[in-house]
């Protein structure tokens, strides 16, 4: 096999020509080429090219927290167009990243599109398919009837409508690469790639083979060289045939913040103990609530936000092992973790390539999603993409699409109002002294990441749990079945919702037990042999 050149940054980024189609391999700090995106930005800005880029990105490249990913290309001129599964955001105490400040100023045109799409859209490329058929994304803010993934104005249409064997569907049409820039563990000296220290394979042999099939480019970023021929062919994740440049950075970060853990690559299996509890409050009664909602054996899909501390409430109770999570970036089994380590898992069993676990995720083949929610609407539309009067921290719709799409059992959890409030825990019972001058149950959200007229005609399983009541969709809308101790139902519940709730004859009272800080005791029902 022939000898790949090892080339540094700067010499990757005088590869990249004016007009090209960049597709860059990673999920926010986890993968990210750093250095190549870096040395990209720093060229245009010093000699003004490459110019007019297209970008692709499944999942967000980058973050405010030391990896800046695509915010190093956010450059007027540099960039013409990006699609992008989620877009990068920190808190908003700190300034936007530069890519939302330029979407906001229509300098460049923009797409949010679903992650596991954005995935297929590139193995279309590689097979030179003309694009994804799918249903993910129908009646969503996806939906050329709704916004099409537009972000501004000067976006031009993208997805389409098609209807094919008598049903609709979405149409998404692949685009061609011409630069594939990813990121692996080492390279041998013929380009071979392994990814041992990495959280995820993410895309990037699928990134590679769109770029190869079109004639494009592929630039591997990893941490250190091989001997060639040395590396285990068990191992190899991007074959050399399909690279045509390695950039060694041996500084570069498994994800935001963490220089490496073995543990999140799979190599090394940590006890959990050193694993904190979750500090006894709201949240965490709502994450009680919602672990009340799975079964023994269950295999159970995570989301972002209060969600994520469901894996803290079964280990808590003992019952970690009785469920196995699946996270968007390829963890299958082993513990979640939160925060800007999202994503990674300690002790996995597998880790799949992402577009892999997308197949698994769209299939709707596992038995419950635990997602959280910014809004719900009247009909059961849910926006978790768009956050209510701050777009600059907007993420994007990510996997979410994909993941509710097919879903059995969907189970939202959050709280029913936002901003300031003072809601104290007494004795087992709510006690309500001022409530979030912001609604949460409104009359029609700000962005259908969740369509519950489609979840409705499909036959799923709907649950929002809140810190005051559940809530379940059926055929006559968001029906109340159970409130918190303490909490008036009309005055706390059917009063702050902007539109009509339901309740339900059999109206129950909340476990008491979520309301007190010691262990609940927790009892998995047994899996439904349906």
């Amino acid at each position: 096999m022939t000898r790949k050149p090892v080339i540094s940054a700067a010499e990757a980024a005088t590869l990249v020509p004016d007009g090209a189609v960049l597709s860059v391999s990673s999920s926010s700090g986890l993968g990210c080429p750093d250095a190549v995106l870096q040395a990209i930005g720093e060229r245009f800005a010093a000699r003004g090219t490459p110019r007019g880029l297209t970008t692709l990105h499944p999942i967000a490249a980058g973050d405010m927290y030391g990896i800046k990913g695509i915010d190093h290309l956010a450059q007027p001129g540099l960039l013409r167009r990006v699609l992008a599964g989620s877009y990068p955001s920190g808190p908003s105490s700190l300034e936007p990243p530069l890519i939302r400040k330029l979407i906001e100023a229509e300098e460049i045109e923009a797409y949010n599109l679903p992650s596991g799409v954005l995935f297929q859209m590139h193995r279309c490329a590689a097979t030179r398919q003309p694009g994804v058929l799918t249903m993910v994304g129908l009646d969503t803010f996806v939906d050329p009837r709704r916004e099409g993934g537009r972000m501004n104005a000067v976006t031009p249409e993208f997805v389409r409508v098609e209807q094919f064997d008598g049903r609709e569907w979405l149409y998404y049409p692949a685009i061609p690469v011409d630069v594939a820039v990813i990121r692996g563990t080492t390279a041998d000296e013929n380009g071979n790639i392994t990814m041992e220290d990495e959280g995820s394979p993410l895309g990037a042999l699928d990134q590679a083979l769109a770029a190869r099939s079109n004639g494009g480019i592929v630039i591997a970023q990893v941490k250190r060289l091989a001997l060639a021929g040395s590396l285990p062919a068990q191992q190899v994740r991007v074959p050399g045939v399909l690279v045509d440049h390695v950039v060694i950075d041996p500084d570069q970060l498994q994800t935001t913040q963490i220089d490496h853990d073995p543990a999140l690559a799979g190599s090394l299996r940590r006890p959990l103990t050193e694993v904190e509890p979750a500090e006894f409050g709201l949240d965490k009664i709502i994450a009680r609530r919602a672990a009340m909602e799975l079964t023994q054996g269950a295999v159970v899909n995570l989301g972002f936000g209060i969600s994520a501390l469901v894996p803290r409430v079964l280990l808590e109770e003992g019952r970690h092992s009785e469920v196995t999570w699946v996270i968007e970036q390829g963890a299958i089994g082993g513990f979640p973790l939160t925060g800007f380590a999202f994503g990674c898992s300690l002790n996995p069993e597998a880790i799949l390539a992402s577009a892999d676990q997308f197949s698994f995720l769209q299939s709707g083949g596992f038995d419950t999603a635990m997602l959280s929610f910014l809004e719900i609407d009247a009909e059961a539309n849910a926006n978790a993409s768009a956050l209510p009067g701050r777009s600059h921290v907007t993420a994007g719709v990510g996997g979410f699409a994909d993941i509710t799409a097919n879903a059995r059992h969907l189970v939202f959890s959050g709280f029913f109002t936002a901003g300031r409030r003072d809601i104290d825990i007494e004795d087992g019972r709510l006690r309500l002294t001022a409530d979030g001058e912001i609604p949460k149950l409104v009359d029609t959200v700000r962005q259908v990441t969740f369509s519950g007229r489609q979840a409705l005609a499909n036959g799923q399983s709907v649950t929002v749990v809140t810190e005051r009541c559940v809530m379940r969709l059926r055929p006559q809308g968001l029906t109340v079945t159970e409130v918190a101790p303490g909490i008036d139902l009309r005055r706390d519940v059917l009063e702050r919702a902007a539109f009509p709730l339901q309740v339900s004859p059999d109206l129950t009272v909340m476990d008491a037990r979520l309301f007190r800080p010691g262990p609940l005791g927790l009892q998995l029902h047994p899996r439904s042999a349906s």
